[in-house]
């Protein structure tokens, strides 16, 4: 194989296959669209925003959640393949926690749906690790220096979700309200969310 061949881009690859794919009558074009609308839009991480939420309105509901996340979660209806097994870990003052999978791409799809691209990059799985404020930085994120920051490898059997520290001025809104300011970033540990306005 031409080394140009290697080192093509993974969208342009998955587009020429998918093409390939459809000439020979294998996939349907308009199916797969939908399946990633889906999970890019329809599940994913719609889901995780309303564990948040509903973590952050009801105390036993956010004490369920840490202590067993994945009943907490399945509790709410999110469970399945990849999600069997959730550790919820609570971002606070003292401590800011990342997620990782540094072997591939190990990720929550029932909670937050599809990776985003620069989770299973290479440059992200081996820089988070050694320089996780710095990455941080990159995402527009500035950690205080008094916090811990914490960094979570999963594994094929374990997969994280933070639970992050909810905004402040946000104490009158329902729990719909409370779930459309919650981002995907802010569940892996890479964004943190703003104070509302």
């Amino acid at each position: 194989m031409p080394t140009h061949a290697k080192e093509a881009d993974p969208a342009l690859r998955v587009k020429v296959l998918e093409s390939i794919l459809t000439e020979k009558g294998l996939i349907d074009p308009k199916a797969l669209d939908a399946l990633v609308d889906t999970f890019e839009h329809k599940i994913g991480p719609r889901n995780g925003a309303r564990v948040v939420a509903k973590a952050w309105v009801d105390p036993a509901y956010r004490q369920r959640l840490l202590t067993d996340g994945t009943a907490a979660i399945k509790e709410l209806g999110y469970s399945g393949l990849q999600g069997e097994d959730m550790v919820v870990l609570e971002n606070t003052d003292e401590v800011h926690n990342m997620v990782v999978c540094t072997l591939c791409s190990c990720y929550p799809w029932p909670t937050l749906g599809l990776p985003p691209v620069w989770y299973k990059s290479a440059p992200y799985r081996a820089r988070v690790v050694a320089d996780p404020r710095g990455v941080l930085a990159e995402f527009g994120v500035t950690i205080p220096e008094t916090t811990e920051v914490r960094v979570w490898d999963t594994t094929a059997e374990l997969r994280y979700l933070v639970l992050p520290k909810r905004p402040e001025g946000t104490d009158g809104l329902s729990e719909e309200q409370l779930a459309a300011l919650v981002t995907r970033d802010s569940m892996i540990g890479v964004g943190v969310l703003a104070a509302a306005a």
